[in-house]
């Protein structure tokens, strides 16, 4: 049995959110107000995680690690917002492309938003080393929510944090994803695509490590019991069925042409959220102990 720390979890979710950002800026595609989006947002639960750690199960080496996590994705932010009249290449050359044919078809110059070519761009790897403290955190996490019961455990729950912290993440970011696309209209399909392909690859692996002993199979032939006659054990089933359901409906949403497939992978990926978080999170309090 495992210990449930929620600012392990909370931790969890922001060190993979801002991993997933990192993919995503790194294609130099989407607009950098997405990057603030998704930065502001983790700092308020990296702040959360901090005041959690402190308040009710203190890990030094976990709340250290936070506390890093807070400070280089402030900097990244910062950074992206001095540096925001450069926009990003592939922005630029998209605004380019389409005010040039709108010019050519029409004959009348369209407004068009401007960008300094010559400032310098956000540097895309700021955004990897609020995530890469942020491992070292999961990681104490993880040795200190085995109790350091045998090293196959301590293995087992370091495992389950890390591949949990790339699921949330690839979830929570495709979603946010989505909703950028009312934003910057023309933005190819690429990055959110990324992203749902990620959550498919990683599904695997978050379900057969929660289901390796001690896991839900305990849970779901009655060894544990959840305090609910089954009905949590199935309700975890159903959650991590419906999450790869929805990736393969979202991806086949994804492969239409008109633009109203993005607001419908959208959409399904704020369904993949909840059943992708009752996947995680079930499954970890179940096996709290």
């Amino acid at each position: 049995m495992f210990r449930f720390d929620a600012a392990t979890v909370l931790l969890e979710w922001a060190t993979g959110s801002l991993a997933f950002l990192w993919v995503t800026t790194r294609r130099r595609e989407v607009g950098i107000g997405y990057g603030w989006t998704v930065r502001i947002t983790f700092l308020f639960v990296a702040v959360a995680a901090l005041v959690v750690g402190f308040r009710y199960d203190f890990v030094p080496v976990r709340e250290l690690s936070t506390a890093g996590l807070f400070v280089a994705c402030a900097v990244a932010l910062w950074v992206s917002f001095a540096r925001r009249r450069a926009g990003v290449a592939g922005q630029r050359a998209e605004v380019e492309r389409r005010s040039a044919r709108v010019t050519e078809m029409t004959g009348i110059d369209r407004a068009e938003q401007h960008f300094d070519a010559t400032a310098a761009e956000f540097p895309p790897w700021l955004d990897a080393i609020a995530p890469c403290l942020g491992v070292v955190g999961l990681v104490a996490g993880g040795i200190h929510a085995s109790a350091g019961d045998g090293v196959g455990n301590v293995a087992l729950s370091i495992a389950r944090i890390l591949v949990g912290a790339a699921f949330l993440g690839a979830v929570t970011d495709g979603m946010l994803l989505g909703h950028w696309y009312l934003v910057q209209p023309g933005l190819p399909r690429g990055p959110l695509l990324e992203l749902v392909k990620w959550l498919g690859y990683l599904w695997p692996f978050e379900v057969a490590l929660l289901l390796v002993p001690t896991g839900m199979l305990s849970v779901i032939s009655g060894e544990i019991d959840d305090g609910y006659n089954g009905i949590l054990a199935w309700w975890w089933v159903a959650s991590a069925v419906m999450t790869i359901g929805l990736v393969f409906v979202t991806r086949a949403a994804l492969r239409e042409r008109q633009y109203a497939a993005v607001m419908a992978a959208t959409g399904l990926l704020y369904l993949a959220i909840l059943t992708a978080f009752g996947t995680d999170l079930v499954a970890r309090a179940l096996l709290s102990g």
